[in-house]
């Protein structure tokens, strides 16, 4: 059974809207987006929203969408983040927009054309082949540093001997001016020079800097006289040494847009501030191919989440969780490990909305997508965590059924299973009580309950060890009460689910739950590891029906009446491990109306 289903229709929103006009006045050739992340840690729920985007622009308007590394800091990324980027997009635009992604062949830059007349750089997607890799920024290090060479002179850039510090303090705040750079007049000549020789090595980290000389007074503070380049004598994971000056993320993103004819630059909010920047620096460049524009929407903030890459770096750096495909954790690997499928993150990060209203986001709508994905895909099996044994003493020793069951309600196509019933079974603990409550509808002393597709049994006898445990229930069975009995239709208002003891196999379940108790982790600006939840993993030893022997990675399960599971990585032929992916339920809520 395929884990993938048809998503919802096509979102609409304003900037879907935006495209929408642009393609019906005929403005592009074709709409082309882009995906960017810095391959400085692994991509997390909110890059699923933007990836959902800038694929699904360009598949619904038969476009393209590049994925990118944004790759100018070679001080904080690695190979591991640019092989999982790849990873995550892969797996959550298959089967969906993968024909829409554009990526490049192999160690290709970009060409010297012409354009309108004039020299100009491009290089252009393909969507497929079997020698292709995503597009890098550091792929475009010659081509931008002409562009900062044309920068000077015009005599809008220079180079400037200020430290960092002294930088920001020049700068000034939102509420005052900032002040000019001693260098900031230096002559084109002296610039070209310093700017070259910065380029060949000469001098020492952050000693000088290239800056775009535009306004101190400006109220945007990100137009005081920006920085374009500075020195950073680092090995880069996909230039190695060849380069010891480094663009500026805001340098670089607006023309790595231009050189790959990008038309529609979709960021998040915060980058709203940083249009004019990029708008300046392509306008003071005389491009002439037409200039992409860009376009801002509020991040996707879920409640009960952490989704500041340097926090998530922070959690595995401490060991907290086990790495970063830690179940817990809302990376999009932790969430395909956890068992999500592609199909339920999507559904959701689309169903959310396109807006520029910064929000958070309830979980609860996230988990709803989640079961409701889950619900129409799991096959349903027999497991019971937290066994407690029933000795069914009116039923035959040595006696074997094979009884029927149903893979899924949902999916008439499932088909049925058989599985294995005798005298031993296992039922869960939590399904039975000695001193039961009102209104308590499983099984307990001298009450009746249906074993689900089996037979009605009735509690006799409560059996403990020394300590006054209980250790087994001895219960007779109801032997026509089975489907197609003659007592099969008696009115019982409890069914519970149980195994087989014989023929139960032995797994290990990691029960996964929220990682924080809060619902806003840094409220108030307090630390968000005080509000980790203690019970955010707890491990058991289940028994499990047979056929789970069998459980493949590929599918999702349904724990009949207690959760969705999926099977882990960790599994093996010697040792089943299966992660909870999420409740039945909605027990989150359940407790907050108690308080």
């Amino acid at each position: 059974m395929s884990s993938e289903t048809k998503d919802a229709a096509a979102p609409s929103d304003f900037i879907r809207d935006i495209v929408a006009n642009h393609v019906a006045e005929k403005k592009y050739p074709q709409i082309h987006t882009r995906f960017p992340p810095e391959p400085n840690g692994y991509l997390h729920i909110g890059h699923a929203k933007s990836i959902c985007l800038n694929f699904g622009i360009a598949r619904e308007f038969g476009g393209i969408c590049n994925l990118r590394m944004d790759d100018t800091n070679p001080a904080k990324e690695d190979v591991e983040y640019v092989d999982s980027i790849q990873e995550d997009v892969n797996w959550l635009i298959n089967g969906w927009a993968e024909k829409n992604q554009g990526l490049k062949e192999k160690g290709q830059t970009p060409e010297s054309i012409t354009s309108n007349g004039k020299p100009d750089f491009y290089l252009g997607a393909k969507t497929s082949g079997s020698s292709v890799e995503p597009f890098y920024a550091s792929d475009y290090f010659e081509q931008i540093y002409e562009y900062a060479l044309a920068l000077i002179k015009k005599g809008k850039a220079y180079v400037c001997d200020l430290s960092p510090k002294e930088t920001d303090e020049y700068r000034g705040a939102p509420d005052r001016p900032g002040k000019d750079s001693p260098w900031r007049n230096r002559s084109i000549e002296e610039n070209l020079d310093l700017f070259m020789r910065m380029k060949k090595g000469e001098f020492p980290d952050a000693t000088r800097s290239l800056r775009a000389k535009i306004d101190m007074a400006l109220p945007n503070i990100w137009l005081r006289d920006p920085l374009l380049y500075r020195i950073r004598h680092a090995e880069h994971h996909h230039t190695g040494g060849k380069w010891c000056v480094y663009p500026l993320y805001d340098f670089a993103h607006c023309l790595s847009d231009y050189l790959e004819g990008i038309t529609h630059s979709i960021c998040t909010l915060e980058f709203e501030v940083h249009r004019p920047l990029y708008d300046w620096i392509l306008e003071n460049l005389d491009l002439p191919r037409p200039l992409p524009k860009q376009y801002e929407f509020a991040k996707l903030i879920p409640s009960y989440m952490i989704v500041s890459k340097r926090k998530l770096i922070q959690l595995v750096n401490e060991k907290i969780v086990t790495g970063w495909d830690d179940p817990r954790l809302p990376t999009i690997s932790g969430i395909r490990r956890r068992g999500i499928p592609a199909s339920a993150l999507r559904n959701f990060a689309m169903g959310v909305g396109v807006t520029k209203y910064i929000s958070v986001t309830d979980i609860a709508v996230y988990e709803h997508a989640i079961r409701e994905e889950l619900n129409k895909i799991a096959l349903r099996r027999l497991a019971v965590l937290r066994p407690i044994k029933v000795v069914i003493t009116n039923y035959p020793e040595g006696r074997l059924e094979e009884l029927d069951a149903v893979n899924n309600p949902e999916d008439e196509n499932a088909g049925k299973r058989k599985i294995p019933f005798s005298r031993e079974i296992y039922i869960e603990r939590d399904d039975f009580m000695e001193n039961a409550v009102p209104k308590f509808f499983r099984l307990k002393p001298g009450g009746e309950v249906r074993l689900k597709y089996a037979y009605i049994i009735k509690c006799d006898e409560v059996v403990k060890d020394a300590a006054g445990q209980i250790t087994e229930l001895r219960c007779t069975a109801d032997l026509d009460s089975k489907t197609g009995g003659a007592t099969s239709n008696r009115k019982i208002k409890g069914t519970i689910h149980w195994v087989s003891a014989a023929h139960a196999i032995d797994a290990e379940v990691r029960l996964y739950d929220r990682f924080f108790t809060e619902a806003e982790p840094e409220k108030d600006g307090r630390d968000f590891k005080s509000v980790l939840n203690p019970h955010s993993l707890e491990v058991i030893t289940a028994k499990c029906e047979p056929s789970l022997k069998d459980a493949k990675a590929s599918e999702r399960y349904q724990f009949e009446r207690l959760a969705y599971f999926a099977l882990d990585k960790d599994s093996s032929a010697q040792k089943l491990v299966f992660n909870r992916t999420i409740t039945l339920r909605d027990t989150w809520a359940k407790e907050a109306q108690k308080g």
